[in-house]
C-alpha cells in the first residue's frame, strides 16, 4: 500500500514565501529589527509569562561597587555612591530587541519608586553612541536616567547577554539575576524594590 501523495508546492506558495522573504528583507535593510522584533516579545511579555521573581536565598552574592559610570550630563559617578541604597541596574542597547520589548515596563516601574529616594535605577546603555541611547530615550517618552560604563564591569556583573538585570539590596547584596527579557512592571517587584 502506498502513502498519501505529497502535495506539489503551488503558484500561491511561492507567491506567499517571497511576500515573507520581502517583508523580512525589508525590515532586515531599514534596520528595524529591534524595533519590530522589540514590539513581537512585548506582546509576550504583557502575557504575564515572563514577570520576574527574586532569587532564593542560595543565590544571592555580595555586590561589587568598584566601577564607575558615565550620567546623561557627561559626568563620571562611582558608583561606590550607591552603596546603602537599592539599585536597579539593566544593562540594555538599543539595537536589542528583548531590550526595546522590556524597556516600557521598566520605565512604568520607574514612575512609580522615582520618588523613593532609596531607590535607585542605573540603566547602562551598550550602545557605543551613548547620544543615540538619549534619543532613543527621548523618542519613546520615557523618564529613566540613562547610563554608559566609565570603566569595566567586576566579573560578578559580566554575562554576555543583554538584557541583563541586578537588584542590589541596600546591604550590598545581588538579589536579583535576570538574564534575558522579563516584565518588572508587577506589584510584586515594586515591593521587592521597596523593601
Amino acid at each position: 500500500m502506498k502513502g498519501p501523495k505529497k502535495k506539489k508546492p503551488t503558484r500561491r506558495d511561492f507567491i506567499e514565501l517571497a511576500i515573507i522573504l520581502v517583508v523580512f528583507a525589508v525590515i532586515y535593510l531599514t534596520g528595524s529589527q529591534a524595533k519590530v522584533f522589540g514590539k513581537v516579545q512585548q506582546a509576550v511579555l504583557y502575557t504575564g509569562i515572563m514577570n520576574a521573581r527574586e532569587l532564593d536565598e542560595m543565590a544571592i552574592k555580595e555586590a561589587n561597587y568598584n566601577f564607575k559610570f558615565t550620567n546623561e550630563s557627561g559626568q563620571i559617578v562611582s558608583a561606590q555612591t550607591l552603596k546603602g541604597k537599592t539599585v536597579f541596574m539593566n544593562i540594555w542597547a538599543t539595537w536589542c530587541a528583548p531590550c526595546v520589548a522590556e524597556m516600557p515596563g521598566i520605565n512604568a516601574l520607574y514612575e512609580k519608586v522615582k520618588d523613593d529616594k532609596d531607590v535607585v535605577f542605573l540603566m547602562i546603555s551598550e550602545d557605543r553612541d551613548f547620544q543615540k541611547a538619549k534619543d532613543w530615550i527621548a523618542d519613546k517618552g520615557f523618564d529613566l536616567p540613562i547610563h554608559q560604563l566609565a570603566s569595566q564591569l567586576p566579573t560578578v556583573y559580566e554575562t554576555g547577554v543583554v538584557p541583563t538585570t541586578f537588584v542590589i539590596s541596600k546591604d550590598g547584596k545581588i538579589v536579583v539575576k535576570k538574564t534575558g527579557m522579563a516584565n518588572y512592571n508587577t506589584k510584586r517587584f515594586e515591593r521587592l524594590l521597596r523593601k
